[in-house]
């Protein structure tokens, strides 16, 4: 480059023995005594120099490669340190730091952590081999780093063999969150898992699903690689390549790990998106070598670089195309902006990295930004020259601020405020200016429940020991020629999206789709892709939605099948048509005319109700059983009638519960009157002796209907409550839907029916004994018949009902009722109506008397009686008259009428000599 030529005379180069580590002291790169140590690891050089000779000896090499953005890292735990110090947080009590540099190399900072378990006070830093560390105490109370997640894992199993605390506010990889191998380790940054998942959401929203990844080939690489794998996968993400440079610049197939990964990008002219797992330095060869070759992609940046300076400063860096990255959220850091403008005043006695930095400045002080800052970093602590002389001259104002990366600034000071807030907790009740006052394992169970308060708000390590705030999500943006990293977004971790803080940062955001990335077209709705041979699932071809699934997105996985059956769609189909709901609505011609019967029925009713009030008097009516009886079962009809409405229109719960219910209870209120009925005309015109007494044990009127109709009554509530009907939507016509109710029981409705049949049944038999009564008072024929038709309607019910779907199912039961219920109705009330209305000549108490004194006369024969049967009896019965009276009384003009051996016996009256007389008149008054 063109600064190189300015480099070769400041190069005046001899040995630095100040950076040579000829004893343990020199191996510290910063330090401070106090009350209190904080030991700290950080990559302030990005490499270790190789060995020069041979063979290779066991020594601890110099370094290369000054970061300064890690140098800033170290300036900010001293920051911190004095700021705490200068506070009341401790009371007086100080603390102390000793800070290494590890050279972003394993191997040195194991060395560092092996002078962090050396005995306190030790002057050999020798560490004491022991199986109980409770109550040994080491150089260190905790450890703040390391940078890199590689030497945390190393460093951090060491620490964990004494417990020490290990915060770490840069070292990202999820396995450290893993408490069973680094139970030591904490961190003030989310775990990666949260990175790569914001990452594969990015992708996800900008419609990107065919993407190349690059990454160190280090523990940290490997892992973010493989997170971000999981969660590529997850959000349909494909990888198509995955290139892996090596961990070390001084690796020797280094450049042409470069060069081949260029290649690829270069090849794979669908993958617009490359996904960079590195750090600094390797990205910084990646895309020097990347703009050589012109390519033009969108750059998604890690943590470990997405604000890094020395690399937005490359130039021509807006040759590569679009940079997204991912960063920690920063807080306020002025304090420490306020701490780099003074720091020429301080002293660099106790911080080497301090005076190399200032050596530095005086080595490359003659270059302009870039080359400035490129020569700071390709600097050897060998290369340096011994001493610079009026340091204030080569000063460059603002420069450390113009490098900050905020977020790894404020994770560091985050770090020193929760180890101090831990020591607090465990200074509450000690004099901690003894070292031995409390030990680093008490400090780790301290530090596991420390709340420390960032910008008013109170964070702390969850279970995992990591601190979950959130990203800044940063675009690289060209502004007046100079290219700036803003805050574009921001990423919640806890909830998984993103946060915009106004319009124009969101129209950012969607600009991004402007980019395609994809393997395949895209399928447009109605379409699905269907994997190829291709081992990725990014590469497709679109296929067709069969019948009843849909899609409605462009690239979608599979089609969706319409929802709950409810819906149905055609072949590639964008959507679902809502199948047409179908139920025996109010308009339906069906519906109408079954309404128009069921308001017949009820205009019935009522007209009856009507006839048998104005002639209350007459014997038609009486002999129907008064207008109380005539009344509830008219009112039960009314009822049934009133049943048919809820089996029409929409179904709804009440509906489907209140139906047969209704119309259950009210056919057995019906049949129960109908019934005691029978049981009266049986009782009044029999003349077997044996069935008159059987007759007068069973009818107790008021009882039988109640105990017939709360049976009914019981069956139903049972029903209601254990397995009650409800509104079940059919699904057998492929494009409608049938409401309709289910019964809840087959069992419970089967049982309702079969009570009302037993009931007619029995109604029936005692009708049917009854048939034979006077032609003109011949009831029990009717309700015979009556109870006929009930029995042949439902029997044709049944196999019609199992056997009829659709929405005319409900008409087929209400067609039942109401054939059933005319049929009983029309048999029991409208003989009567005739009689009153056409025959009222024999609607007189002689026509009845005479009738039924010829009906008498015929059955003399067998209603004779012995006169000693008789005088036999009377005795008793004069005996019992007085209690009888009481229970068998039925009124005529105010007398008490008793049976005995089929004739009746007047209270306190000798029987009739004429038998048949007698008997019509009995026959009259029990009617």
């Amino acid at each position: 480059m063109a600064f190189v030529s300015f480099l070769i005379p400041c190069f005046v180069i001899g040995t630095d023995i100040a950076f040579s580590c000829q004893n343990t002291d020199d191996f510290v790169g910063a330090s401070s005594p106090g009350d209190i140590v904080i030991g700290g690891l950080f990559a302030v050089h990005s490499e270790m120099l190789p060995p020069e000779e041979y063979p290779i000896k066991p020594v601890i090499q110099n370094c290369a490669g000054f970061e300064i953005q890690i140098f800033l890292q170290t300036l900010a735990m001293i920051h911190a340190i004095e700021m705490i110090n200068n506070s009341t947080l401790l009371s007086g009590v100080t603390l102390g730091y000793e800070i290494y540099d590890t050279c972003a190399e394993v191997t040195k900072a194991m060395a560092s952590a092996l002078r962090f378990l050396a005995k306190f006070n030790s002057s050999e830093d020798v560490v004491e081999f022991k199986c109980n560390y409770s109550d040994y105490v080491p150089r260190v109370k905790a450890v703040t780093g390391a940078s890199y997640s590689e030497v945390s894992m190393a460093v951090s199993r060491l620490l964990a063999l004494q417990l020490i605390p290990q915060v770490s506010p840069a070292s990202s990889a999820e396995i450290l969150s893993d408490k069973i191998r680094f139970p030591s380790f904490f961190r003030t940054i989310p775990s990666d898992f949260h990175q790569t998942r914001a990452m594969a959401h990015l992708i996800c929203e900008s419609g990107w699903n065919w993407i190349g990844v690059i990454a160190t080939d280090d523990d940290n690489g490997r892992f973010a690689l493989e997170s971000f794998g999981v969660q590529a996968m997850a959000n349909n993400v494909c990888i198509a390549f995955k290139e892996m440079l090596p961990a070390y610049l001084s690796d020797n197939s280094f450049h042409t790990k470069v060069d081949h990964a260029v290649e690829k990008i270069v090849k794979e002219t669908r993958v617009n998106v490359i996904v960079v797992f590195m750090r600094q330095f390797h990205v910084l060869k990646l895309f020097k070598k990347a703009i050589e070759r012109n390519v033009n992609k969108i750059w998604i940046a890690s943590d470990n670089w997405s604000a890094a300076v020395k690399i937005s400063t490359i130039p021509n860096i807006r040759q590569l195309g679009t940079i997204v990255g991912f960063g920690f959220k920063s807080g306020d850091i002025s304090t420490f902006q306020d701490f780099l403008r003074n720091l020429h005043e301080k002293p660099t006695d106790n911080n080497k990295f301090l005076h190399e930095y200032i050596m530095l400045l005086s080595v490359c002080a003659h270059l302009e930004y870039h080359d400035f800052q490129m020569c700071i970093s390709n600097q050897s602590q060998d290369d340096l020259l011994q001493n610079v002389e009026n340091k204030h001259q080569i000063w460059r104002d603002g420069f450390l601020n113009a490098n900050i990366e905020s977020g790894f600034i404020h994770s560091t000071i985050l770090a020193i405020y929760a180890i101090a807030n831990a020591i607090k907790g465990q200074c509450k009740d000690r004099n901690c200016k003894d070292p031995s006052a409390f030990t680093p394992w008490e400090l780790l169970e301290e530090l596991k429940k420390v709340t420390v308060i960032d910008d008013g708000k109170e964070i702390k390590f969850d279970s995992n020991g990591d601190m979950s705030t959130s990203y800044d999500v940063l675009l690289w943006k060209e502004i007046n020629g100079h290219m700036e990293i803003t805050t574009m977004a921001e990423y919640d971790p806890d909830k998984g999206h993103f946060i915009f803080k106004d319009e124009e940062k969101k129209k950012e955001f969607l600009d991004l789709k402007k980019v395609q990335s994809t393997c395949s077209q895209h399928c447009r709705p109605g379409q699905m892709k269907k994997v190829t041979e291709s081992p990725h699932t990014c590469c497709y071809e679109c296929v067709y939605c069969p019948e009843n699934h849909y899609s409605n997105q462009t690239d979608m996985d599979y089609c969706y099948r319409c929802n709950n059956k409810t819906y149905w769609a055609p072949v590639n189909s964008t959507t679902c048509y809502r199948k047409t709901i179908h139920f025996l609505a109010w308009t339906d011609w069906f519906a109408i005319f079954l309404l128009l019967l069921s308001a017949f029925g009820v205009v019935l009713v009522l007209s009856i109700s009507v006839i048998f009030t104005k002639n209350l008097n007459t014997p038609v009516v009486k002999a129907s059983g008064g207008l109380t009886v005539c009344y509830i079962i008219l009112f039960s009809h009314f009822l049934i009638f009133l049943s048919t409405v809820f089996f029409i229109d929409e179904p709804t719960e009440f509906k489907c519960k209140t139906r047969q219910a209704l119309f259950g209870i009210s056919f057995a209120l019906c049949i129960s009157c109908i019934l005691i009925k029978s049981l009266k005309i049986l009782l009044a015109f029999s003349f077997d002796p044996k069935l008159q007494n059987f007759l007068k044990c069973v009818y107790k009127p008021i009882p039988t209907v109640v105990t017939c109709t709360g049976i009914q009554v019981i069956i139903c509530t049972f029903w209601l409550i254990f397995r009650t009907p409800f509104v079940k939507q059919n699904f057998s016509i492929p494009r409608a839907i049938i409401l309709e109710c289910n019964e809840g029981s087959i069992v419970a409705f089967g049982i309702m029916l079969s009570y009302i049949a037993a009931l007619a049944f029995i109604c029936f038999i005692f009708a049917f004994k009854g048939r034979k009564l006077p032609e003109n008072y011949n009831e029990a024929k009717f309700i015979t018949f009556g109870m006929l038709i009930y029995f042949i309607a439902w029997i044709v019910f049944i196999p019609v009902y199992a056997t009829t779907f659709g929405k005319y199912l409900p008409a087929v039961e209400i067609i039942v009722v109401l054939i059933s219920n005319y049929g009983i109705l029309c048999c029991t009330f409208l003989p009567k109506c005739y009689i009153i209305i056409y025959k009222q000549e024999t609607n007189t108490k002689s026509a009845f008397l005479k009738m039924i004194y010829t009906y008498s006369s015929k059955s003399a024969g067998s209603v004779a009686v012995s006169q000693i049967s008789l005088d036999s009896k009377s005795s008793s019965s004069r005996a019992t008259m007085s209690e009888s009276c009481k229970s068998e009384k039925n009124s005529v003009n105010g007398n008490c009428h008793f049976q005995v051996s089929g004739q009746t016996l007047r209270k306190g009256k000798v029987l009739p000599k004429n038998t048949a007389r007698t008997v019509a008149r009995k026959r009259l008054s029990s009617i």
